[in-house]
């Protein structure tokens, strides 16, 4: 394993406020920076009550404004919601704002319910263009090319790293054509993650931004002194999902101490299954389970996530796994 990262959504805490939120990824980030993280990424989500990170490139701004070595980026821009080239325009200021520093990650679900899709989209296409869309975004971020009718500016000449992020094995099979980064979403939809690197490790063909595959795993992780506080924080991430899935998202709940009394069976069933790469304890429970998912994928890069209620709770847990996963790290490259 080379690196871990940190995936943040910008929760919105029951309590609190978007501003709350916001304010807490800036502190966050300022954190994984001290504390090894090589990558801090945002993601885009719509119409989401408990989900602060929807203008995604101006959080990743202040995110890169705030710190100074840690790569920022998205984890990801949902492109069918946007056009290539103002995914351009928007990535190139950042990366000239911030030079070395603005990843982009590429996913291809909407990031939304169809009603939200439709008002962010007004007019949506029957066809999939994703992989005709990466390509042109790809281009606006190439070379600079006075010939070229449309030109990204700023954008061009960057050469801001592209990844593929996906949960199928659609993402898996562009990702490794293109020759390009793939980051899986295990840590809400893990159903996949073994075929989906397999397909991308045995189909990737080297090219001008990657010689060889190179494979981001999510984890979600909740760590903190006791198995027993642990389990209480995380039960916010559990109690979301499972208003999610019920059709009732809304603000990142309270923690609660008995999470089977507030989840029925065959929801929480659910639950546990789409959240299951995951490592949630005592820091040798977290080293453990984490080191569980490292042996079964060999991960180049390990991403972590974690929705938990309380700010400073939060920033312990993060403190937890930087120093399981820099152990982890030491023990691979040993290896």
């Amino acid at each position: 394993m080379q690196h871990y990262s940190l995936l943040d959504l910008s929760p919105v805490p029951e309590g609190g406020t978007v501003a709350d939120a916001l304010a807490n990824t800036v502190d966050l980030a300022r954190h994984a920076e001290l504390l090894g993280y090589h990558r801090y990424w945002l993601a885009e989500h719509h119409n989401m009550p408990g989900i602060a990170s929807a203008a995604t490139a101006l959080v990743i701004g202040q995110v890169a404004a705030a710190t100074s070595t840690i790569r920022v980026g998205a984890g990801g821009i949902m492109l069918p919601n946007h056009a290539p080239l103002m995914v351009a325009e928007t990535f190139g200021t950042l990366a000239t704002l911030h030079p070395g520093r603005i990843d982009l990650g590429l996913g291809r679900a909407p990031g939304s319910d169809m009603a939200t899709a439709r008002a962010l989209r007004r007019h949506m296409a029957p066809e999939d263009s994703f992989p005709q869309d990466v390509v042109e975004l790809m281009g606006f971020l190439g070379d600079s090319d006075p010939a070229q009718p449309v030109r990204a500016i700023p954008g061009e000449g960057t050469h801001i790293p592209v990844w593929i992020l996906g949960s199928s094995l659609f993402g898996a099979q562009l990702a490794a054509h293109l020759g390009l980064p793939y980051a899986f979403a295990s840590h809400f939809a893990p159903t996949l993650l073994s075929e989906a690197l397999h397909v991308y490790r045995e189909n990737f063909r080297p090219s001008a931004s990657l010689d060889r595959p190179h494979v981001m795993v999510a984890a979600g992780v909740c760590a903190a002194e006791t198995d027993e506080e642990a389990a209480f924080h995380r039960s916010s991430q559990l109690l979301s999902f499972a208003r999610l899935r019920t059709g009732r998202p809304g603000k990142l709940p309270r923690p609660v101490q008995d999470i089977d009394a507030h989840i029925p069976p065959p929801v929480m069933a659910q639950v546990q299954a789409a959240l299951s790469v995951s490592a949630t304890g005592s820091p040798a429970q977290v080293r453990r389970q984490l080191g569980e998912i490292i042996a079964a994928h060999a991960p180049d890069e390990l991403i972590i996530t974690g929705m938990i209620h309380d700010h400073a709770a939060r920033i312990r847990s993060l403190e937890i796994a930087a120093d399981v996963l820099a152990d982890l790290q030491d023990g691979s490259a040993a290896a």
